[in-house]
C-alpha cells in the first residue's frame, strides 16, 4: 500500500517538472587553469631539442660519482631478549585414546588432552583409592592444586541403563 502511494507522488507531474529542468538556464563552467608548461613546449621545437639532447659533460660527470655504502654496525640493545622465549616448553607424549590420527601426540607439560581429561576422571570416579590426587599429578605431569580442583568441579556423566521390568514402573 505504502509503495503505491509513493509511486502516486513520484510520478505526478512528471513531464512538466522534466521540462522546467530543461528550459533552465546551464551554468556557466569556471574557468579552467592553463596548463602553461606544456603548451609552450608544443609551440616551441628548440626548448623540445633542449630537453632531449644528449649533454656529454654531464654524462662524464655521472661516470665519476661513485657511491660506496655501507651498514652501521649492530648495536644489541639491553633488555632487548625480553620478548624471545628462554627455553622451549618441555613436551611429554600423552596416553593416547582410540581415535588414532585424530589423537593429539604430544602436549606441553602441566597440560592434558581431552582424552587424558576424560580417562583420568574416569579413573578416579570408578577407582578413588587407587588414582588419587597425588598419582594422578605424577603420572600426567601436572600440578597437586589444579588436580585437585579438576577432581572437584569436573565430573565425568554416569551412563545408566534400567532393566526393561523397571522402566514400566518408573
Amino acid at each position: 500500500m505504502g509503495g503505491r502511494l509513493t509511486r502516486v507522488f513520484r510520478t505526478f507531474n512528471v513531464e512538466s517538472r522534466a521540462r522546467r529542468e530543461i528550459s533552465k538556464e546551464k551554468p556557466t563552467p569556471a574557468p579552467r587553469h592553463p596548463t602553461s608548461r606544456l603548451d609552450e613546449l608544443a609551440h616551441h621545437p628548440e626548448i623540445q631539442e633542449e630537453i632531449y639532447r644528449k649533454d656529454d659533460r654531464l654524462l662524464t660527470l655521472l661516470k665519476d660519482v661513485y657511491v660506496e655504502s655501507r651498514d652501521p654496525p649492530v648495536q644489541v640493545k639491553v633488555g632487548g631478549g625480553e620478548h624471545l622465549p628462554c627455553k622451549q616448553e618441555e613436551k611429554r607424549l600423552t596416553k593416547l585414546g582410540n581415535l588414532g590420527d585424530l589423537d593429539v601426540k604430544k602436549v606441553p607439560k602441566g597440560r592434558i588432552s581431552i582424552v587424558e581429561a576424560l580417562t583420568l576422571l574416569n579413573n578416579h570416579k570408578l577407582h578413588p583409592q587407587i588414582w588419587t590426587a597425588e598419582k594422578i599429578a605424577v603420572e600426567y605431569s601436572l600440578e597437586l592444586k589444579e588436580v585437585n580442583s579438576l577432581l572437584e568441579f569436573f565430573i565425568p556423566f554416569a551412563v545408566q541403563e534400567f532393566p526393561k521390568e523397571t522402566k514400566k514402573a518408573i
